[in-house]
């Protein structure tokens, strides 16, 4: 059985866009104990008490964050835990496990299959809902990271990965020429003299002479091939990438 917390009309509309939090958790007093808090907190509480009904839910629903009760019956908690992990869909699903205070060789196996957090039984409602907000903010910030992007001309730079394809072809570079081409990508048009280069990818201090920055454009272009164009030199000034 599965139960969404009851909340009136007028508050719902407040809470569009609210963070949905998956209680799975047997003990029904401990799962009110919970939805209660959360609704308090204006997240949208859906409670299960199974690991096969929770499923279900997470196949229909946008949940944020699973709070999972190891002691389930059927399926049990770790299981429930691999078979997320294990499933593209909710691999980067936040999952804290709720655990017994005698469970602590189930919690370092929960851990190890995956599990970003857990607390133990009896717990303070602030506290779960602290380490539930500090979860979420982790996740949200990973996320914007990993999304965070440019693309200028044929040139897609994954800045959160750490990669650039160039014509959809990776191409490995040195941190250093990373920093060039995210700086030049940044401004498409703008002419930088080489000092202003180093100011930025290297702060101000930052002993190196202009020659060193003509060497890194020199690797920077032959990785980038036929396209090594598109960053142009512009004579007695510096570089740019050309404008789009």
């Amino acid at each position: 059985m599965l139960v969404f917390s009851h909340i009136s009309f007028g508050r719902m509309k407040r809470m569009l866009g609210a963070k949905k939090i998956l209680i799975v958790e047997d003990d029904p007093d401990i799962a009110e104990l919970i939805r209660f808090n959360l609704s308090l907190e204006s997240f949208v509480p859906i409670v299960c008490h199974s690991a096969e009904d929770a499923y279900r839910v997470l196949e229909s629903e946008d949940v944020s964050l699973v709070l999972l009760d190891i002691m389930l019956p059927g399926m049990n908690g770790l299981e429930f835990c691999q078979k997320l992990r294990r499933n593209d869909q909710f691999r980067k699903l936040g999952i804290i496990m709720l655990t017994a205070k005698n469970q602590e060789e189930d919690l370092v196996r929960g851990l190890e299959l995956g599990a970003d957090d857990y607390i133990s039984k009896p717990f303070s409602p602030q506290v779960l809902i602290a380490r539930i907000k500090t979860l979420l903010r982790r996740s949200a910030s990973e996320e914007a990271i990993a999304n965070d992007r440019l693309k200028v001309h044929d040139i897609d730079i994954h800045l959160g990965r750490h990669e650039v394809y160039v014509a959809d072809q990776p191409i490995k570079l040195t941190q250093s020429e990373f920093l060039i081409l995210e700086f030049l990508c940044r401004k498409p048009g703008w002419v930088f003299t080489r000092s202003q280069i180093v100011d930025a990818i290297r702060g101000e201090n930052y002993a190196v002479t202009e020659r060193a920055i003509d060497f890194q454009m020199v690797g920077l272009r032959k990785k980038m091939g036929n396209h090594a164009k598109l960053i142009e030199t512009i004579r007695g000034v510096g570089y740019r990438m050309k404008e789009q």
